[in-house]
């Protein structure tokens, strides 16, 4: 199936296209800027010039409308104000997936926040907007209609993965997760139907990541 990664510059992005490409996946990088396009095409990847915050709803949807599985891993990022955090982590999100509806996509994958629920708002208030961002959009995607998945990871570290994690709907405490593992649950989500639908928390754990879809999926069937 055919694959686009908006937010392909991102760290969690980035090595989802990386990983996509390594297992010979049909898979497009989508990058808000000119340059870094060209220097995605540059490195021999499949990359296209897609902006949540400047394009359009039916524009986006022409630029979606090859595509099979569509991924956000769109963020302001943390050195933005809250108009950013708004405009894109929010609106962008809810264009995101209007577009996917109007082109006919059949899978979205939603990088979430580890907690998007309303109890979640101020338990780290420096995050607040961004939580309460992300808990309107993972609402938007629930009610849009669209199958869809949505991946809540723990906090992101930049080290290298381990490959072994743990999921669940909810856990009680909080926990953290390399980036490259995160890029790998989501990687193991698009290529393997079994793992498509519902939400989840991920973090560092014991179990291989392809076992720990296997039994948390065997358990919400």
């Amino acid at each position: 199936m055919s694959i686009l990664v908006l937010g392909a510059n991102g760290g969690v992005g980035k090595q989802i296209v990386s990983k996509l490409k390594e297992d010979n996946k049909e898979v497009a990088a989508a990058y808000r800027k000119n340059d870094q396009v060209d220097k995605a095409v540059g490195e021999g990847y499949d990359a296209r010039n897609i902006d949540v915050e400047r394009h359009k709803i039916d524009e986006l949807a022409d630029k979606f409308k090859d595509f099979d599985q569509v991924v956000f891993s769109v963020g302001s990022g943390g050195s933005t104000g809250d108009d950013k955090t708004i405009i894109v982590d929010l609106d962008g999100a809810v264009k995101a997936i209007e577009a996917s509806k109007k082109a006919g996509v059949k899978h979205f994958v939603m990088v979430s926040t580890y907690d998007s629920n309303r109890e979640a708002f101020d338990s780290v208030p420096e995050l607040k907007p961004y939580t309460i961002a992300k808990h309107y959009a993972d609402e938007h995607l629930r009610n849009s209609g669209l199958f869809h998945t949505i991946v809540h990871p723990g906090a992101l570290e930049n080290g290298p993965g381990t490959g072994n994690v743990d999921i669940a709907e909810h856990f009680d405490g909080g926990g953290s997760v390399p980036r490259e593992d995160v890029a790998s649950v989501i990687v193991d989500v698009l290529e393997n139907e079994k793992f498509q639908g519902g939400e989840f928390q991920v973090i560092s754990g014991s179990e291989p990541i392809s076992d720990a879809l296997e039994n948390y999926y065997k358990n919400h069937q």
